[in-house]
C-alpha cells in the first residue's frame, strides 16, 4: 500500500474526510478542521464504524491520527478495520497512526482523574486527529460538571486546531445533557436503526455542521459490509 504523507501538517487539508465521496457530499464536504465531533447514536447503529472512516480519510490525507478505544485492543481494532477495506497498519508502523486501548473505571470519582489524564495526554501528543471510542461508561458514571468541563476542554484544544470525533451511546446522557453537549460541539451526528422495507438500515441524521461549505444533507441510509465498510444507499432506493 502506498501511503500518503505529503500533507501531514498542512494547513492545505481543510476539511476531515470519510475516504467516500458519496459520505462527504451528505456532510457538506467532510468535516471542517478544528471541528469537535459528537457522534451520538444507539448500539450497533454504526458509530465505530463512522470514526474508523474518518480515521482512514485522514490518514490517506496525511494528517496524524490518536485513536483512543474503550472497545478494541489493538490488535483488535487492526483487524476490524481490515475487515472494513480500511487497512490501517502501515499507518501504525510509520508513526502517523497511534492507538491506545483504554480500561475504562465505572466509578465517578475514578471518571473524574481519567477525564483530567486524557486531557492532558492529548496536550502531550498534539496529534492533528483525536478519537474516542466510546465515552459511554465514562458519560454514563461521570457528574455532570465534569462531563461538561471535559468537553470545554475539548472544545478548546479544537479552537487550536485539533479536531475531534467522540462517541457515545444515546442512553448514557439524558435529554438536556445531550442538548448541552451538542450547543457546545460544532458537528453532532445522529446514528439509529430503522426497518426498512424487509432490511434494517442504518440511519445517519447530520444534525449539525458547522462551517460546512455546501448545505448539509439531513440523512444517509448505509449498511455495513466486509471489504467495503460503509455502502451509502440512495434515498429512493433506501425507501423502496
Amino acid at each position: 500500500m502506498e501511503v500518503k504523507r505529503a500533507n501531514v501538517g498542512s494547513e492545505k487539508v481543510l476539511v476531515v474526510s470519510t475516504g467516500k465521496q458519496e459520505l462527504d457530499r451528505k456532510l457538506g464536504g467532510g468535516i471542517p478542521r478544528g471541528s469537535l465531533c459528537l457522534v451520538e447514536g444507539q448500539s450497533d447503529a454504526g458509530k465505530s464504524v463512522l470514526v474508523q472512516q474518518f480515521t482512514y480519510g485522514s490518514l490517506m490525507e496525511g494528517l496524524a491520527v490518536n485513536y483512543y478505544s474503550t472497545e478494541n485492543t489493538i490488535r483488535s481494532l487492526l483487524i476490524q478495520m481490515e475487515s472494513l477495506g480500511l487497512p490501517v497498519l502501515d499507518y501504525l508502523l510509520l508513526g502517523m497512526m497511534r492507538i491506545y486501548p483504554i480500561q475504562m473505571i465505572p466509578n465517578i470519582k475514578e471518571t473524574a482523574l481519567m477525564f483530567e489524564a486524557l486531557l492532558d495526554h492529548y496536550k502531550a501528543q498534539k496529534a492533528e486527529i483525536i478519537v474516542i471510542d466510546s465515552l459511554t461508561n465514562l458519560a454514563m458514571y461521570s457528574q455532570p460538571e465534569d462531563l461538561l468541563g471535559f468537553f470545554h476542554a475539548c472544545k478548546a484544544l479544537c479552537d487550536n486546531g485539533t479536531t475531534m470525533f467522540l462517541t457515545v451511546h444515546s442512553q448514557a446522557l439524558d435529554k438536556e445533557m445531550l442538548t448541552r453537549l451538542c450547543s457546545l460541539c460544532d458537528v453532532h451526528l445522529h446514528l439509529r436503526i430503522e426497518e426498512i422495507g424487509s432490511s434494517l438500515r442504518k440511519i445517519l441524521e447530520v444534525s449539525k455542521v458547522r462551517g460546512a461549505h455546501k448545505t448539509t444533507g439531513n440523512l444517509v441510509t448505509f449498511d455495513v459490509e466486509p471489504n467495503l465498510g460503509m455502502r451509502v444507499f440512495p434515498i429512493a432506493q433506501a425507501r423502496a
